[in-house]
C-alpha cells in the first residue's frame, strides 16, 4: 500500500500556473536570453512552427503565440546540454539501457555521429563521411525488400519529400511512419466515405459553428492552442459538447493566459455538456443519435438526395437497431442521447473533432464512419461552419502523408515521380509499423531507417518490438537527442544527430502542413548546437541527401547535392509532383505567407467511385468481460509529450509524482475487492494470451464503471501486436482488456 499520488482533480485549465511552469522550464533547459528569443519565435509568420501540433495558427497573432505544452517542447528541443563522445566511452549500451527514458533524454543534444560495431557493446564517435559510407554499404548489401524507412510527423515537407524520393529510388515502398501508430483510421475511414484523408473545415468555421463535438479528445494537454479557439466559439455562445470517459479539465474551465480575464477571472467555461461515453462505446453512441434523428423524420433529403448514396440501406439498418443495446453498449442514458439529439437538430452548422480516443480500436474506422453519417443526416460536410475535424498531434504528419509517406501510394502519385525523375518507382505495397515489426521479427527486414521518433517507445508490445529491433543486421536513427530506441540497437546501429526545428539552418526555411491543409513556412533561428572541432550538425534535407549520395550508384542522375544546398530546389521538385502545389516557392513569399491545399469534400464535392459522399452501416460492437476484468485505455499526462516525458507529474489529473497508475471507478475497485493505493500488476488478456506490465498503483478515478486509464508508454507492453484496428492496421490502443493483480 501507498499513499494515494493525489490532490484532487483541478477545476481550471492554464492561467498564471501555466505560465509559471513554461517560464520555468524553459529558464532551465535554454537559459533566459536563448528563451525568451525561442519564444518570441514560436508560430509567428517568419518564425519556427512549434513542433508540439498541428493546431492552426490565426490569422491575427499574439505576440506570444504558444502555449504551455509548446514551450515546453521548445525547451526540451533547445536545450544547452550536449552529448559528447565521452558518454558513450564511459557507459556501455547496456549500462544506458538501464537508466530511464527521461535521464536519456536529459543528456542534451547529439552533436556528432556515432556508430555500434558488430560484437561491440559501445558506441564510437565516426566522421560524417565514415557514418555514410557504412550505412550505404550495408544497405546495398541487404537490398531494398529488406529495408524500411521510418518517418516522424515532425519531418518537414521538405526532408519528407526527399525520403520517400530516396526509398523508392533505392527500390521499396517500405515506409512506415507515426501515423500508422495514430491517425491512419481517420485517413481510411474519410477516404472511403468522402474521397478524402483529410478533414473538411478550416479554423474560420470555428467562428461559424452553433454546435462542436469535441469527440475523443483531450485538447487541454495534446492541442492546447485548441482551447483558444473553442473558448471565443464557447463565448459567443457556441454549444461545445465533450464525448469522452474523462471529462478533461481542459474542457471544463480555461483561464486563457494571455488575456485580463484568464488571469484575474474564474474562466471560460467551455463544454456545456459531458457525454461519458464508456471506453469503445462510440459506434453504439453515434448509431443511437442518427436513430433519434431517424425516427423524428429529421434528415436533410435535397442534400441527400443531391450528394450521398447508401442512404435507404443506412436508414433501414439504423431503425432496426435496438434502443436497449445501444444504451447498454455506449454506457450513456437514453434521455442523455435524446437530449443530444436535439441540440444537434437545433444547430444549424456542427463541426465533430476527434483524436486517438477515435483512432485506437480494433472498430476504430467504423467509429469514424459512423460520425460522418451523423453529420451526412443534416448536410453538416461542405459547408461554412461545419464540417469533419480529425486533430493530428505531431507538426507535419499530415505534410509527410502528402508528400507521399505511406506504404501504399496512389499509381497517379508513383506516375508523376516516374515522369519528373526518369527512373520507374516500385508498385508493390510495402510496410507499415506494425507489419514492419512483424518482418523484423521474421527475419524479411534487417535494416530500419528512422527519420526522428521513438520508434520501440511509441510502437505496441515493446516486449517484441525491442527484440525485433535487436536482431536487425542495421538500425540507423536520425534524432536530436538520445531514446530509448537508441539504446535498443541491431547488431549494428548509428545515430546520426540533425538540427531541430528551432535550429538556425543558415537562414533557410523549410515548410510543414497544419491539420487543416494550410502550407506555410518555418524558420529556426536559435545557434545549433555543436562544436568549433567538430562537423556542424546537418539538418534533415541535407543528410537524406548525403544518405542518397552513398547509398546510390555513381551513375545516379538526381540532384541530390545540389537539392542539400538549395531548398527552393526541392521545393520545385515537389511542385512537380505534388498536386495543390504548382508556384510553392512564390506561394511560400506572398503576403498570405503559405497557401491552402484543395480539399473537394470542403467544398461540397466527393472525389469517391460514384461522385458522392457514401453512407456506411457497421454491427454495433459488443464488450463481454469477465467478472475480474475491465477495459483500459492508453492516455498521456500534461507534462508529456508524446513518448517524451517532462516529469512524474499530471497536474490536470491532480496525479503527482507518480506515473505508473491506473485509474478505476470506486465501485470496480470495490466490487473487485482491491483498495486506492495498492500496488497491481496489470494482466492484459487477448486471444487465450496474457501480459504483464508490472506495478502500479490503483487511483480512485471518475470513469465509467468496467472501464480503466493508464500511461503510455508504460502499458504498451500490453498492446499485442496483431490487436489492430480493421482496414488501417493501427494499434488497438484504447481498447486493452485486462485484468488487477496483486502484488
Amino acid at each position: 500500500m501507498t499513499d494515494v499520488p493525489s490532490t484532487g482533480v483541478p477545476t481550471v485549465s492554464a492561467g498564471v500556473t501555466a505560465v509559471g511552469v513554461a517560464v520555468g522550464m524553459v529558464g532551465r533547459e535554454m537559459g533566459l536570453v536563448r528563451g525568451a528569443q525561442g519564444l518570441l519565435a514560436l508560430n509567428q509568420v517568419h518564425g519556427i512552427d512549434c513542433p508540439g501540433c498541428a493546431w492552426p495558427e490565426p490569422a491575427e497573432r499574439a505576440r506570444f503565440e504558444f502555449c504551455e505544452n509548446g514551450a515546453k517542447h521548445l525547451a526540451h528541443e533547445a536545450t544547452r546540454d550536449v552529448v559528447t563522445a565521452d558518454l558513450f566511452r564511459q557507459r556501455s549500451i547496456r549500462d544506458l539501457a538501464r537508466e530511464s527514458d527521461r535521464w536519456l533524454e536529459g543528456q542534451g543534444r547529439l552533436i556528432e555521429p556515432v556508430l555500434r560495431r558488430r560484437g561491440s557493446d559501445h558506441f564510437e564517435a565516426v566522421s560524417w563521411p565514415e557514418a555514410f559510407a557504412h550505412i550505404g554499404r550495408v544497405l546495398r548489401e541487404l537490398g531494398p525488400a529488406a529495408t524500411a524507412f521510418y518517418t516522424s510527423g515532425r519531418t518537414s515537407n521538405e526532408a519528407a519529400f526527399l525520403w520517400q524520393l530516396l526509398a523508392r529510388r533505392f527500390g521499396t515502398n517500405n515506409l512506415p511512419d507515426c501515423s500508422n501508430l495514430c491517425h491512419e483510421s481517420s485517413g481510411k475511414a474519410l477516404s472511403a466515405t468522402l474521397g478524402v484523408s483529410k478533414g473538411t473545415v478550416q479554423l474560420s468555421d470555428f467562428e461559424k459553428a452553433d454546435l462542436i463535438l469535441v469527440v475523443g479528445q483531450n485538447p487541454g494537454t495534446n492541442h492546447p492552442r485548441m482551447l483558444a479557439t473553442l473558448e471565443a466559439a464557447a463565448r459567443r455562445g457556441c454549444h461545445i459538447v465533450s464525448i469522452n470517459p474523462l471529462a478533461e479539465v481542459g474542457l471544463v474551465r480555461f483561464k486563457h493566459p494571455q488575456h485580463v480575464r484568464g488571469i484575474l477571472g474564474r474562466g471560460t467555461p467551455i463544454a456545456s455538456d459531458f457525454v461519458r461515453v464508456r471506453i469503445n462505446g462510440d459506434v453504439a453512441l453515434f448509431q443511437a443519435l442518427s436513430k433519434a434523428v431517424l425516427e423524428r423524420e429529421a434528415w436533410q433529403p435535397d442534400f441527400i438526395d443531391a450528394s450521398t448514396s447508401g442512404f435507404a440501406a443506412f436508414r433501414e439498418h439504423s431503425l432496426g437497431l435496438s434502443w436497449e443495446v445501444l444504451v447498454a453498449e455506449s454506457g450513456v442514458p437514453r434521455t442523455q442521447i435524446e437530449a443530444l439529439a436535439e441540440r444537434y437538430l437545433q444547430s444549424r452548422a456542427v463541426i465533430a473533432c476527434w483524436a486517438m480516443g477515435l483512432t485506437q480500436h480494433e472498430n476504430a474506422v467504423a467509429n469514424i464512419q459512423e460520425l460522418v453519417n451523423l453529420l451526412l443526416l443534416r448536410g453538416h460536410v461542405g459547408r461554412p461552419g461545419a464540417g469533419l475535424c480529425p486533430v493530428r498531434g505531431h507538426s507535419n504528419v499530415q505534410g509527410d502523408r502528402t508528400m507521399g509517406i505511406t506504404p501504399t501510394p496512389r499509381p497517379a502519385f508513383l506516375d508523376r515521380l516516374r515522369d519528373a525523375f526518369d527512373f520507374e518507382p516500385p508498385r508493390a505495397p510495402g510496410l507499415d509499423v506494425v507489419d514492419t515489426i512483424r518482418a523484423l521479427r521474421e527475419g524479411r527486414v534487417r535494416a530500419l531507417l528512422s527519420m526522428g521518433g521513438n520508434f520501440l517507445a511509441a510502437s505496441p508490445d515493446t516486449t517484441a518490438t525491442a527484440a525485433a529491433l535487436t536482431s536487425a543486421r542495421l538500425t540507423v536513427q536520425v534524432l536530436t537527442k538520445l531514446n530509448r530506441t537508441a539504446v535498443t540497437p541491431g547488431e549494428e546501429a548509428l545515430l546520426l544527430p540533425c538540427l531541430g526545428r528551432s535550429d538556425d539552418d543558415r537562414g533557410r526555411f523549410v515548410s510543414v502542413e497544419n491539420s487543416m491543409g494550410f502550407v506555410h513556412t518555418s524558420r529556426g533561428s536559435l545557434t545549433p548546437p555543436g562544436r568549433t572541432d567538430l562537423a556542424p550538425v546537418p539538418s534533415e534535407p541535407e543528410l537524406v541527401c548525403a544518405l542518397a549520395s552513398a547509398l546510390l550508384s555513381a551513375e545516379e542522375r538526381l540532384p541530390w547535392r545540389h537539392w542539400a544546398q538549395d531548398y527552393d530546389a526541392i521545393r520545385d521538385a515537389i511542385a512537380a509532383c505534388v498536386p495543390g502545389f504548382q508556384d510553392m516557392n512564390a506561394r511560400l513569399r506572398a503576403p498570405e505567407h503559405g497557401f491552402l491545399l484543395p480539399n473537394a469534400a470542403r467544398e461540397g464535392r466527393f472525389e469517391t467511385a460514384d461522385g458522392r459522399a457514401l453512407f456506411t452501416t457497421h454491427p454495433t460492437p459488443t464488450l463481454a468481460l469477465a467478472d475480474d476484468e475491465l477495459l483500459l485505455m492508453t492516455i498521456r499526462t500534461h507534462d508529456q509529450y508524446n513518448t517524451t516525458v517532462y516529469s512524474d507529474d499530471d497536474r490536470y489529473r491532480g496525479i503527482h509524482g507518480e506515473r505508473r497508475v491506473v485509474l478505476v471507478n470506486v465501485a470496480d475497485l470495490e466490487r473487485l475487492g482491491l483498495t486506492a493505493g495498492q500496488w497491481v500488476d496489470i494482466v492484459g488478456r487477448f486471444r487465450g494470451e496474457e501480459s504483464v506490465a508490472e506495478r502500479f498503483v490503483l487511483i480512485p478515478y471518475d470513469i465509467p464503471e468496467r472501464c480503466a486509464a493508464a500511461y503510455f508508454p508504460e502499458t504498451n507492453a500490453l498492446v499485442p501486436l496483431d490487436h489492430v484496428a480493421r482496414v488501417s492496421n493501427t494499434p488497438a490502443s484504447k481498447s486493452l482488456i485486462v485484468a488487477l493483480r496483486p502484488r
